[in-house]
């Protein structure tokens, strides 16, 4: 009897060992399989990241009510923002829509100057006498001048047309062909839109730097042909600095550096000036000041 029991328990434990070796060895080759995939993953490369060319931004200086200072890729933004505009008061009104972006770059400093932020005033324009809307005051030729003040940059734009369609002094301009820029930017310095003898040409630098004669041909219909001009502009200002026969001592009572924030009509009321005898002594074609730049005060 007690070898009957004997066997019964050698039988049972054999049977026992052989049934679990197989899980044994399935958990091993599981934990193998998990080992090699976590290492997969720990020694797999990283994917490349793109690389993208990098952009040719240069910038420049806008001088119109205010001093302001741009990129080429701010410019392109303000022109892709307000051209269905611009093409749009070109059908209206007639005027080149190349013409109105570059002056709407120009006087507005690409919609960063003063006027264009605190007023959405985009070309400049004065309040006049006809002016029944909102205004501001602002330092231009004289301290505190009026200007007109919209509600949003479309009536700027809007109103530029009807100011220059209801002004009999401008009306030469519709004479020209809509899409002849160069004779528009020459007509609106000879009707008197601008003082600066160079305003024509800062125009008609914009309109070939930056493409804007295609919105006149989208226009009319016209094949656009581009103008690839990459000089930079030239410098419009005279700069004392650079004249020999002036001595540039910095503590020359007869000089002033020019600060942040000033103007030729600060400048000039600090040394008892005025801004026409100011740009005279220093041989200034425009109002176009730096920081840095050292006028002749006396």
């Amino acid at each position: 009897m007690i070898k009957k029991i004997v066997l019964l328990l050698v039988i049972l434990a054999l049977a026992s060992c052989s049934s679990s070796k197989p899980a044994i060895a399935t958990t091993k080759k599981a934990a193998a399989v998990q080992t090699r995939t976590a290492s997969a993953k720990r020694t797999a490369p990283a994917k490349p990241t793109a690389k993208y060319p990098s952009t040719n931004n240069t910038t420049e200086v806008i001088q119109s009510t205010s001093k302001t200072v741009v990129t080429s890729d701010l410019i392109n933004n303000y022109v892709l923002q307000y051209k269905d505009i611009a093409m749009g008061n070109m059908k209206t009104y007639g005027i080149p829509a190349s013409i109105i972006l570059a002056q709407g770059i120009l006087e507005s400093g690409a919609g960063r100057g003063d006027l264009a932020v605190d007023a959405n005033n985009h070309f400049g324009i004065k309040c006049h006498n006809d002016w029944l809307g909102e205004s501001v005051r602002h330092d231009d030729d004289s301290a505190q001048e009026c200007f007109r003040k919209y509600p949003q940059a479309s009536e700027s734009y809007r109103d530029h047309a009807l100011f220059l369609v209801g002004k009999k002094r401008y009306a030469t301009l519709f004479t020209y062909e809509k899409d002849d820029y160069k004779s528009w930017a020459k007509g609106l310095r000879a009707a008197g839109y601008a003082t600066d003898p160079k305003y024509p040409d800062k125009l008609i630098s914009y309109i070939e730097r930056y493409n804007l004669h295609q919105y006149d041909c989208q226009v009319t219909g016209r094949n656009y042909v581009p103008i690839n001009t990459s000089a930079p502009p030239k410098k419009s200002s005279y700069d004392v600095a650079s004249d020999p026969k002036i001595n540039m001592n910095s503590n020359d009572p007869n000089l002033y550096e020019v600060q942040k924030g000033d103007t030729l009509y600060s400048i000039s009321k600090k040394f008892n000036l005025l801004v026409d005898d100011l740009k005279q002594k220093n041989n200034l074609t425009d109002n176009a000041i730096s920081i840095g730049q050292r006028l002749k005060v006396k």
